[in-house]
């Protein structure tokens, strides 16, 4: 087992033991925020056939080419179409069809004519302005053609797409699975957050940050409890997760006297990778796996609870996305210039949690305070983590760095509407 890998080390071993899950199917409605696991194909036309699109006339150009307010082109209405009826009637010289929006256009008809350009006198119709030719028809398979490949694989299931599936005639898709995580939490100090913590007792609050963090990626959170500091214990708990698809335990792998979970990891099959990663905070990370996919890839993380988010956040997270087809793993980063000067002792990356302010073009960071790893407001509060460099001892205020955005969407949220 390797031990004090870099960042960067850790991660590549991580993700070349993920494998990506098999497809599944489920309803168009219930695939939302899903991965497609292969290429959707049209089998039919989008639209089907020739439509308006808006209410109006469908005319000849020919007859209405000259038509103006001064001298208005006169039509008989010959016939009207809805929206899901027939156009079997063809529009012969002199006439016009009134139709509504979505309604096919009839034969012999090249334009529509809005109808705000014509005033309709019984079945006489006279129009005002000529349209161009084509113009407010909706040709057929504008939008997508028979055979036509719509949607690649590793699309991430949107609004829009969930639309064109139903489109296309959908009801059933091919996602990639969600992954199943089991956790659990290990310490006689634990408690569950409704239990008294008299005599020095901690509420297990790495599950339910580690829980949300996997709702969040669209996995499925399984709670195996709280260990007691025992083999015995752990090894029944630990037991019940190896079905899972991902195992992450809290606490327990470092190097104290009762951190039990590596042996006991080991004893029931599991090969560990690496030992420690060179980063703050989050050093004691172990990662293994079950030799021929027998089980599920094990993470063992910190017990601190910010070290337990910022380990599930920089390699666990990665996996997840892996695991259900994405095709771009890592959160978004840009460049922010320094509100204030952060210092460290070289040798370790820092992950420092930062708040940002956006100045005219460009971003600020500032800390969010106190750095300890125990301190969990400061995730609460951080809209970011600023990417310290290992060897980087000193980044001076009003230089730029990089910062990993935690919520993209909130941080780019405006109070304009933009038009």
């Amino acid at each position: 087992m390797k031990t004090a890998l870099t960042a960067a080390e850790a991660l590549r071993s991580i993700l070349e033991a993920t494998p990506v899950l098999d497809p599944e199917t489920t309803a168009v409605r219930e695939a939302l925020g899903r991965v497609l696991a292969g290429p959707v194909v049209s089998t039919r036309d989008l639209p089907p056939l020739d439509n308006s699109a808006m209410d109006g006339y469908a005319v000849r150009l020919a007859d209405v080419a000259a038509a103006s307010r001064v001298q208005p082109a006169c039509l008989e209405i010959a016939t009207e179409i809805v929206a899901g009826g027939r156009a079997d009637q063809p529009i012969s010289p002199g006439t016009a069809a009134r139709i509504l929006t979505g309604a096919p256009v009839p034969p012999g008809a090249d334009c529509v004519v809005r109808q705000e350009d014509t005033a309709r006198e019984g079945d006489g119709l006279r129009v005002f302005a000529a349209p161009a030719l084509h113009e407010n028809i909706r040709k057929a398979g504008e939008d997508v053609r028979n055979g036509e490949q719509v949607l690649d694989a590793g699309t991430v299931v949107g609004p829009p797409q969930v639309g064109m599936l139903a489109s296309l005639g959908r009801t059933v898709v091919s996602v990639h699975q969600r992954p199943r995580v089991a956790i659990l939490s290990g310490g006689d100090e634990l408690v569950e957050p409704d239990q008294s913590v008299a005599g020095g007792r901690i509420v297990s609050s790495n599950s339910y940050s580690l829980a949300a963090q996997c709702l969040t990626l669209g996995a499925e959170p399984v709670y195996l409890g709280i260990a007691r500091d025992t083999p015995e214990d752990l090894e029944r708990l630990l037991r019940a997760g190896l079905a899972a698809d991902v195992l992450v335990s809290s606490a327990g792998v470092s190097v104290g006297d009762r951190d039990y979970v590596r042996a006991v990891l080991t004893k029931l099959g599991c090969e560990f990778r690496f030992w420690g990663v060179k980063i703050k905070p989050g050093y004691p990370l172990a990662f293994g796996c079950f030799p021929g996919d027998r089980g599920p890839l094990v993470f063992g993380l910190p017990g601190n609870p910010v070290s337990a988010m910022m380990t599930f956040e920089q390699f666990v997270r990665p996996a997840l996305r892996k695991m259900t087809g994405h095709r771009r793993y890592f959160r978004p980063t840009l460049r922010a210039e320094l509100g204030e000067t952060f210092t460290k002792k070289p040798g370790r990356l820092h992950f420092v949690r930062v708040v940002l302010e956006r100045v005219g073009d460009g971003v600020v960071a500032r800390s969010t305070g106190n750095q300890s790893s125990g301190v969990l407001r400061s995730m609460t509060l951080a809209e970011g983590l600023l990417v310290f460099p290992a060897e980087a001892t000193e980044l001076r205020a009003g230089d730029s760095a990089t910062v990993q955005l935690l919520d993209p969407e909130e941080f780019f949220a405006s109070d304009r509407a933009g038009f």
